[in-house]
């Protein structure tokens, strides 16, 4: 069990990082839909490629980011009828639902989409759209995406199976009693305290 244990970490640590970086691409996804009306306006100009971009960083962040989304239990739930069950039931119809409809979801939608992704790399498909983009980029979202998650899945899996052997602790509380937006403010906050630091540095070669 501690051999699961540590894959468990591992696999939260993974998804933790990539959560906590995705966000830069809402913010890249931001920018250009603001530099493309800033361009439209200015010059009455634009292209395609700049709203396919957007929702392809789009199509990233929150693919990407569903496994950091399950590691903080942030998903929709329904608890009309299982926040009166047991602490115990509570688990192991978690323990039913990654094992059985999770993962298999998961495995179908990698099964399904990775010979699309294959088939749009090698034969170079692009947007149907004047200037747009090349499609592939978009795809490989899919399933890097779902890999995350479907991870992820086994790892809130193994942490219920733990606290039921008595290996481990509840499973089923928040992580962090803070919100999504001060962790993001710390987040950024952090950032800038570290180009900040990194500046009088740089000045002084």
């Amino acid at each position: 069990m501690q051999a699961l244990l540590f894959l468990s970490r591992a696999i939260d640590r993974l998804n933790a990082f990539v959560g906590k970086y995705s966000i830069w691409l809402i913010f890249a996804a931001t920018f250009v839909s603001a530099a493309n009306a800033i361009v439209r306006k200015v010059f009455d100009t634009s292209s395609n490629a700049f709203l396919e971009v957007q929702w392809y960083l789009f199509a990233w962040s929150f693919l990407v980011a569903a496994g950091y989304t399950l590691l903080h239990r942030e998903h929709v739930r329904i608890d009309v009828l299982n926040s009166r069950l047991s602490k115990k039931a509570q688990v192991w119809i978690d323990i039913f639902g990654f094992a059985f409809f999770l993962t298999p979801l998961c495995i179908a939608i990698l099964y399904l989409s990775i010979p699309e992704v294959v088939q749009k790399y090698t034969s170079g498909e692009m947007s149907g759209n004047p200037g747009g983009l090349i499609r592939w980029p978009v795809w490989v979202a899919i399933p890097v995406g779902v890999t995350l998650l479907m991870l992820q899945g086994w790892s809130e899996l193994i942490k219920r199976i733990a606290f039921l052997t008595g290996d481990g602790p509840d499973p089923m509380g928040k992580l962090s009693d803070k919100s999504a937006e001060e962790e993001l403010l710390e987040a950024l906050r952090a950032e800038e305290a570290k180009k900040q630091a990194q500046a009088p540095a740089a000045a002084h070669r």
